[in-house]
């Protein structure tokens, strides 16, 4: 089937200034109005009245994709005068919308754009390399759409299944996740010893620096200038592993598996490429490499346990916890504590951090600087900090913002649940696993990959350095008027302090 992005990059019900295709799609023929989508969106940017047709403000979304996790209207096979007109009727959404003409799942009314099409068509072209890389979320979610139980893990059958599908290479987005820590954490410490714009937030979320964007252009700088971990390694894959491999970055073709409806948005931006390559060519959701394996016939759940390939699929446990709220914060800690004080941090399971929805706040004693730092779940709650950095009232030193309620974990692009109680089983179960992963790992820190010292020492020369900042830090750009009004409310937890000895 062949790629119809003219039919959805400007639906009646979407109007955007910034991107040509907005991802995130509500099917008026099918929406009832009833108004759940609008219940969870963190910015407010589901309207319309009460049991009509909601449409979506382009302007304001942030592409998180939690309108179309929560969504539960939607077209069946029998929605015709017959049974057959009913197929008939959803093989034309199908095609509308450029998903796999299998897809197997009910056709919602709230919808994200699918790339999978493209890339299946994309790998049967000659002469290209082609390399995928996979988000820590992916490995504890994938296995229930072959009906195993919540937070199954399969990393091994994970990298099986992507070289049955025909990639010839398979890394780790845990090892993006690893870099960053070495040059997030090396960026906190030089803005807190040498001075920079504090608090310093997190990066890594696409849909929280869109929301920045929008809503607090004037805070831009507060950001981390650090890319995501998809797009840092995407970069290190056309440049370090090309040389590794021996192959000409123009014929890669680098292909992301990730959870979240945002990636793809990132992806695009201009600023994600170096030396004239994008960092990443397209990104597929948790849902779209399920359908995929369905689609060539593969037997997921009987697959051999495969590894990942070396050197950029091998990664820390500190680089696996990027996928639940806090982990960021954590993998920081772990090698920050360690490279400001020269000491081993005694304690790596640092509770303080690992939060729910809400904000958690803690201070945290590193040598003898008293570290401030807060955990931010869920982009509905991070206005109350954002504003205190706007009134020159916050005396944080690093916030971590996660877009998603539970982080990456309960991602847009993750497998779908309908039911509340499904969702809370779903997500403390593919947290749980993360963290397992994280404690089996020999090595829990980042600057104690083998990997990435070796990075380091035949690449990137060292964190911040003139290679590292071509590579893999980024800017950013305003994208609205400023702050709206909001009517959200916030919970905070925190700890008064917290001394590591």
């Amino acid at each position: 089937m062949s790629t119809t992005i003219d039919k959805i990059s400007s639906p009646p019900c979407m109007k955007t200034t910034d991107c040509t295709d907005p991802v995130i799609h509500i099917d008026p023929t099918l929406c009832t109005g009833c108004r759940r989508c609008a219940g969870v969106c963190p910015v407010d940017a589901i309207e319309g009245l009460p049991g009509e047709p909601q449409t979506v403000n382009a302007d304001r979304c942030v592409i998180c994709g939690q309108c179309v996790q929560i969504c539960s209207v939607y077209a069946s096979d029998w929605a015709g005068s017959s049974p057959q007109e009913g197929a008939a009727r959803r093989l034309e959404r199908i095609q509308e919308r450029d998903m796999p003409s299998d897809i197997r799942e009910p056709l919602f009314a709230a919808y994200y754009s699918y790339n999978l099409n493209k890339v299946a068509d994309m790998m049967t072209k000659p002469g290209q390399f082609r390399i995928v890389q996979c988000a820590p979320a992916i490995r504890v979610s994938l296995a229930e759409e072959f009906g195993m139980p919540f937070g199954t893990l399969t990393p091994g059958k994970m990298a099986a299944a992507l070289r049955r599908l025909g990639f010839d290479r398979v890394y780790d987005t845990n090892f993006g996740a690893d870099v960053t820590i070495m040059e997030e954490g090396t960026e906190l410490i030089r803005r807190v010893t040498e001075g920079g714009p504090l608090p310093m937030f997190t990066s890594c979320c696409p849909a929280w620096v869109r929301y920045a964007e929008i809503e607090y252009p004037d805070l831009l700088d507060h950001l981390s200038s650090c890319k995501s971990p998809m797009q840092m390694l995407g970069a290190l894959i056309k440049s370090y592993g090309a040389q590794l491999d021996e192959v000409e970055p123009a014929n890669i073709y680098s292909v992301a598996i990730m959870p979240c409806t945002c990636k793809q948005f990132e992806c695009d931006r201009p600023e994600m490429e170096s030396d004239g390559y994008r960092d990443v060519d397209e990104v597929l959701t948790t849902r779209e490499l399920a359908y995929w394996i369905k689609q060539r016939g593969i037997d997921f759940a009987n697959l051999p346990d495969e590894e990942f390939d070396s050197p950029l699929g091998q990664y820390s446990g500190a680089g696996s916890i990027f996928g639940v709220t806090g982990g960021v914060m954590e993998a920081a800690i772990r090698t920050g504590y360690e490279l400001l004080t020269n000491e081993k941090l005694p304690k790596l399971q640092l509770d303080f951090v690992r939060g729910e929805e809400g904000i958690r706040v803690a201070e945290v004693q590193v040598g003898k600087l008293q570290l401030k730092v807060a955990v931010v779940a869920g982009l509905q709650h991070a206005y109350q900090l954002l504003d205190r950095v706007q009134a020159g009232e916050c005396d944080y030193h690093f916030i971590e913002v996660m877009g998603c309620p539970a982080g990456c974990i309960s991602g847009g692009g993750q497998p779908k649940l309908m039911l509340e109680k499904q969702r809370i089983e779903a997500y403390r179960a593919r947290k749980s696993s993360i963290y397992g992963h994280d404690a089996a790992h020999q090595v829990r820190k980042s600057h104690e990959n083998p990997h990435i010292i070796k990075l380091y020492d035949e690449f990137l020369g060292e964190p911040l350095g003139h290679v590292s900042h071509h590579l893999l830090h980024t800017t950013f750009q305003q994208r609205g008027p400023g702050k709206q009004s909001r009517s959200n409310t916030i919970s905070t937890k925190g700890d008064a302090d917290y001394s590591i000895h």
